[in-house]
């Protein structure tokens, strides 16, 4: 059975989603792409203890402070994406890492000499819980803010929200980013 829940951030609603084992979706509901990815019709609104581990944590998140915990999730992609968002859940709160480096963790792991940072931006692209799983902490090697499905302005807020030095980033001017 799939739930849903609803929280309001400071940038915009969000709608959550997640199974019995736990978080499977986090969207922010306005100006977003993916909304609801996987979401599947007939969920029922509902409370669980880890919507409200969620909620807790955008809490504390969103007054600008690490919250410390995870709430409980269940990834539900892919090996590949899983592992992907396993390793998004392990960049420290205010700071960043490049697609590439993503890449080159997995190529280590799986005893590859490289790994596509084309592949894992399309993980971190497709990520369905955003902000717990930051994918926003995920940039460009040249200091670029692309990919955030939640859009740039979003990405920026957040980025900055962590105390990140902005000035060390640039913003495309155009593609899927915006």
């Amino acid at each position: 059975m799939i739930y849903t829940n609803d929280y309001e951030s400071p940038l915009g609603n969000i709608l959550l989603a997640g199974d019995e084992q736990g978080l499977t979706g986090l969207w922010f509901t306005e100006g977003g792409r993916y909304i609801g990815l996987g979401l599947k019709k007939g969920a029922d609104r509902r409370e669980t203890d880890y919507f409200d581990q969620a909620k807790k944590w955008l809490d504390i998140y969103f007054s600008g402070h690490d919250p410390g915990f995870f709430p409980q999730i269940h990834l539900t992609g892919s090996t590949f994406r899983n592992r992907v968002g396993e390793i998004m859940c392990e960049i420290p709160f205010g700071k960043t890492v490049t697609y590439g480096w993503i890449a080159g963790q997995i190529a280590k792991e799986r005893g590859l000499e490289k790994m596509s940072a084309q592949a894992v931006g399309g993980a971190v692209g497709h990520n369905p819980i955003c902000i717990i799983v930051p994918c926003h902490r995920v940039v460009g090697a040249s200091g670029s803010l692309t990919g955030y499905g939640g859009g740039i302005l979003r990405k920026k807020a957040l980025l900055k929200l962590e105390g990140n030095d902005m000035s060390r980033f640039t913003t495309p001017t155009q593609g899927t980013a915006l």
